[in-house]
């Protein structure tokens, strides 16, 4: 069995890879659980330096990183940039502050000390989506790894090449063997690592499903779990509303994520109406920077989806890629604005 990683602009395949055997995951597990045993016994200020050679090892290395978030997930060169510097400045972050977050508090009771000790848990399973390929990363790793842990990553399958870049990363910037470590496996093989008695805990970011399934998983062997499930709520503009800024932060998210596909509920009946005279309205704005190409999925009552794009890639949006079943260049729109606000093709 095999994972390709492909172009979403141009749905090439870019790279094959091999999904990891049960002998191969044991190894990464192991590698992780006995790094475990001695990085947590080194100080917050050894940690810390680590850390710091990590961000400049990103900083150093941002255009060819930045390529291959681009290439894999499609979002442009810009925002990928942008993405391995906030990386490294994460790795910066928590380098100097994670020894002052993770002190101990001492609370004041009646015996001679009480305090509250925080201590690592063992190696930290990462289950981690592809529109932040990097970020999405490393906003867990550095902290988790500067409290002690270790981590397994388990990357969503479409940035393989990204994942193991981050691997590699770890591995250059003089981290010990197995302080971070990726395995290539599709996702019916997580219920497997969750029960692994090497993995302590498990993080997740995905679906509400993907939520639901690991949290009943984790919770039948007993360890921890951290969730950042999926959602997307309304964006609904009142009266006494400021429109310019409005239609900025309408626009902002759209274009930041423009490959990913959420689905949104409808309004009732009588929200449009009296949303409708504000959409034209906002549509006029020229912060307001999407247009529908088209409106894909069943029309239910409950679930719109609409593609959009930003006027720069207008001409790369008009026939968006497919990958499998997932639109690319895709963003979604609340029902009103999708019907009443953005057609302006």
């Amino acid at each position: 069995m095999s994972i390709q990683s492909i172009n979403p602009a141009t749905g090439e395949v870019i790279e094959t890879f091999e999904v990891y055997s049960e002998a191969q995951i044991n190894e990464a597990l192991d590698q992780a659980r006995r790094a475990f045993r001695e990085w947590r016994e080194t100080t917050f200020a050894e940690r810390g330096a680590l850390f710091h050679r990590l961000a400049n090892h990103l900083r150093d290395h941002k255009a060819e990183l930045a390529r291959t978030a681009t290439l894999e997930m499609g979002k442009p060169i810009v925002e990928s940039e942008a993405e391995v510097e906030k990386c490294a400045w994460n790795c910066d972050y928590y380098a100097d502050n994670a020894e002052k977050f993770l002190a101990d508090e001492h609370v004041a009771t009646n015996a001679t000390d009480s305090y509250v000790a925080f201590q690592p848990l063992g190696v930290v399973l990462a289950l981690m989506p592809w529109n932040f390929p990097y970020w999405q990363v490393f906003r867990f790793a550095a902290p988790a790894l500067m409290a002690g842990n270790t981590a397994v990553l388990k990357h969503a399958s479409n940035v393989s090449r990204c994942a193991l870049e981050i691997e590699q990363m770890f591995s250059e910037s003089g981290f010990p063997q197995g302080i971070f470590k990726t395995v290539l496996v599709p996702g019916a093989e997580t219920g497997k690592l969750i029960a692994d008695p090497r993995i302590a805990a498990v993080t997740l970011t995905g679906s509400d499903a993907a939520g639901v399934a690991v949290a009943s998983t984790s919770g039948r062997v007993l360890k921890k779990n951290v969730l950042e499930l999926g959602g997307s709520d309304a964006f609904i503009v009142l009266e006494d509303a400021d429109l310019d800024a409005a239609a900025q932060m309408a626009c902002a998210p759209v274009t930041r994520t423009p490959a990913r596909v959420v689905s949104l509920p409808s309004a009732s009946s009588s929200s449009i109406r009296w949303q409708t005279h504000l959409s034209r309205n906002l549509s006029r704005r020229p912060q307001s920077c999407g247009w529908v190409i088209h409106l894909s999925g069943r029309r239910r009552s409950d679930q719109w989806r609409a593609a959009t794009c930003a006027s720069r890639w207008r001409n790369r949006c008009a026939t968006p890629s497919r990958w499998g079943r997932k639109s690319y260049w895709v963003a979604s729109l609340w029902k009103v604005m999708a019907t009443s606000t953005l057609q302006r093709f």
